[in-house]
């Protein structure tokens, strides 16, 4: 911060009092610890799926933690800050305007082109300045400092020697003014309603930073919607408020003021401070007249030279942001609840459609099915079905002398029978992969948590993202490792049949594929004369293995390689669904974050009720009195030198009743 510009009025140290009632000081590590946990349960929280309410879920979830950031946490750590007033309100309301005319000289920019304070203004009594360094209050946002200005010299701040944009809306412009009282801020924030959403969000987010709101509308527009949701938000969490309504017309004061207590009243505003601003012409500098402000200005400076005063608004406030904290915690438990809810229900989906899948493909290898077109003519082709059938029809015993015959006339191939058998399983599973692929996508499609997790199917299969020819090739793979897997027991079998080792060496592809083929042996399926030639083919390749293993051989064979079959194409379905399973996974959710926000909504709730017991306990029986001002100052525009406490009334825990503007700004039996 630079030098100023001109001489200030004096400020000399007056002996500080202890606040009537502690504040920071009387803090209990747990309550900041349970915010601290709190805090950390938010930041893990995810909102990941879209549904009914997740939006405004992941709002409040990002509002929570920007409060517990930029107020709760900097307030509960530090002793005796500086309280601060926000000045919110509608486009045009003229806040502004306002601030400057409080403080009798134009430190923020009001103009006629809207939204017209992009970045926010805090103005503050320069002994107060180690407040608000970055990791204090608003720890968030950069700031930007500008030289002191003295009352009434009519110069806008400069920006800081580091070039600094101060329209940047990210930014916190300081304004050090030693007419300020000490102990009070005044921050002159963006409009709550700009057609900018960064200004409106900003504007959110200070508001929600503030121990004391000065909310301003104009006689014109103090009934519109979008101020009474934000006034009726703070009135339901007991956020310490007053209101100005700026730009009354001489002669309707009165109804405009009644029509406006109404409303406050149907808000559970009733007991907050209302101050009404005429219509006035500003000065050359851009000022309201001193009298059109000269009640709100009285106000703060009483509000800032009152030590107790303000550490009642920032207890009343903070107690209220507490409060409504552990609410939000169980709010967004409840979401967290959804969110888990959601994913369990995606993952029904993809289990339901592969089990489904791994159903259709057992009994396509199970039925018959595989045993017909080209799987049977290959097969036919390669055994020569007929007259092998009849020379097993005149008896088992002389199966082996047709076997050798048939061998030592010349091996007709396998292969062909071989890649038969992988195609026809081939389309078995991509048949039943896609049909599962597409009952994902249908069924996430439908429903708005997961819609978001599908891949454009155009350019992958969707939400697998597993194109189709990288399926067929993985298919294939499998099928090709399970046929080695039937020769290998075939050779392993054979190994131990001395007498068989020469058929053996020209026939082991030969009997894979009859040991293929029994693995398929039913009837199941097929209709027609398909029975008898299909159901035959097999019973001769049944025959063949048994006539050259024995019958329990075959029975054990057939059941091994079934088993191989089943693990392989298990192992590609598994896997196909675990695509779809791993995008959800991924989201994070689990089934106990609600339950760990609730647990610290409830550590919150008991750090908070041990807190406000010790401060009670800090509290004398009858009562202390209430201190005057730690600083003297020259005050707000228009008002005197603070010259002794600002009030001696008497402070009572619990019960005590504060006329005037007090009784209202501390919520009267609130």
């Amino acid at each position: 911060m630079t030098e100023p510009e001109a001489p200030l009025p004096s400020v000399r140290e007056q002996p500080a009092l202890e606040p009537a009632v502690p504040a920071a000081a009387a803090v209990r590590p747990g309550l900041i610890s349970a915010v601290d946990r709190a805090r950390g349960r938010l930041a893990a929280l995810a909102l990941p799926l879209a549904g009914a309410g997740v939006d405004q879920a992941r709002r409040q979830r990002r509002s929570v933690i920007d409060q517990i950031d930029d107020y709760l946490l900097p307030r509960l750590r530090a002793d005796g800050a500086p309280l601060l007033v926000v000045v919110g309100g509608s486009t045009g309301a003229g806040k502004s305007t306002l601030v400057n005319s409080l403080l009798g000289a134009p430190l923020t920019t009001p103009g006629v082109l809207r939204p017209t304070t992009r970045s926010p203004v805090l103005v503050f009594h320069p002994a107060d300045a180690p407040w608000f360094a970055p990791e204090r209050i608003l720890p968030g946002l950069q700031r930007v400092h500008t030289r002191t200005v003295s009352p009434g010299a009519g110069a806008v701040p400069a920006p800081d020697r580091d070039g600094t944009r101060t329209e940047d809306v990210r930014s916190l412009r300081l304004a050090p003014f030693p007419a300020m009282p000490p102990g009070l801020a005044l921050l002159d924030a963006p409009d709550i309603d700009s057609v900018e959403t960064a200004n409106r969000e900003l504007a959110g987010q200070l508001l929600a930073a503030a121990d004391l709101w000065l909310f301003v509308t104009t006689a014109a527009r103090y009934a519109d919607a979008v101020p009474w949701e934000l006034l009726g938000d703070a009135a339901r969490r007991h956020a310490q408020i007053a209101l100005v309504i700026d730009r009354v017309d001489p002669g309707s004061e009165l109804a405009v003021v009644g029509d406006l207590r109404r409303m406050m009243d149907a808000h559970d505003l009733g007991p907050a401070p209302l101050f009404s601003v005429p219509e006035s012409a500003l000065d050359d500098q851009g000022l309201l007249p001193e009298r059109a402000v000269a009640e709100i200005a009285g106000w703060l400076s009483d509000l800032g030279g009152d030590a107790g005063a303000r550490d009642q608004v920032a207890l009343a406030t903070r107690d209220g942001v507490i409060g409504d904290l552990a609410g939000s915690l169980r709010q967004l438990a409840s979401a967290a609840d959804e969110q888990y809810a959601s994913a369990e229900r995606l993952l029904q989906i993809v289990d339901s459609a592969y089990d489904d899948a791994r159903a259709k493909v057992v009994e396509a290898t199970a039925d018959g099915a595989m045993l017909r077109g080209e799987v049977l003519a290959r097969w036919q082709d390669f055994v020569g079905a007929s007259a092998f059938i009849r020379s097993i029809d005149r008896g088992v015993g002389r199966v082996r002398d047709g076997l050798r015959s048939f061998l030592r006339g010349g091996e007709p191939s396998a292969r062909p029978v071989e890649l038969a058998i992988a195609h026809g399983l081939e389309a078995v599973m991509i048949d039943a992969l896609e049909s599962a692929r597409e009952r994902v996508r249908s069924a996430w499609r439908s429903d708005p948590a997961g819609s978001g997790l599908l891949v454009d199917a155009s350019a992958t299969a969707g939400v697998t993202g597993v194109s189709t020819a990288e399926l067929r090739s993985t298919v294939a793979e499998q099928i090709r490792g399970w046929q080695a897997d039937v020769l290998e027991i075939v050779s392993e079998q054979g190994a131990a049949k001395r007498g068989l080792a020469r058929g053996l060496s020209f026939g082991v592809n030969g009997l894979g594929v009859a040991l293929m083929l029994v693995v398929f042996a039913s009837t199941g399926g097929l209709t027609g004369v398909e029975v008898g030639i299909a159901g035959g083919t097999a019973l001769a390749a049944q025959k063949l293995l048994e006539a050259v293993f024995g019958d329990d051989a075959v029975r054990r064979l057939a059941k091994e390689a079934a088993e191989r079959l089943n693990a392989r194409l298990q192992a590609v379905l598994d896997a196909d669904a675990a695509i779809a399973r791993t995008a959800v996974a991924a989201l994070g959710l689990t089934a106990v974050a609600g339950d760990e926000l609730r647990q610290a909504a409830d550590a919150l709730e008991a750090a908070d009720a041990d807190e406000r017991a010790g401060r009670r306990a800090q509290l004398p029986a009858e009562g202390v009195q209430r201190p005057g001002p730690v600083l003297r100052g020259a005050g707000l525009r228009g008002q005197p030198e603070l010259e002794a406490p600002v009030s001696t009334e008497v402070v009572v825990a619990e019960e005590d009743e504060r006329p005037g503007f007090w009784r209202r700004l501390f919520g009267g039996g609130r």
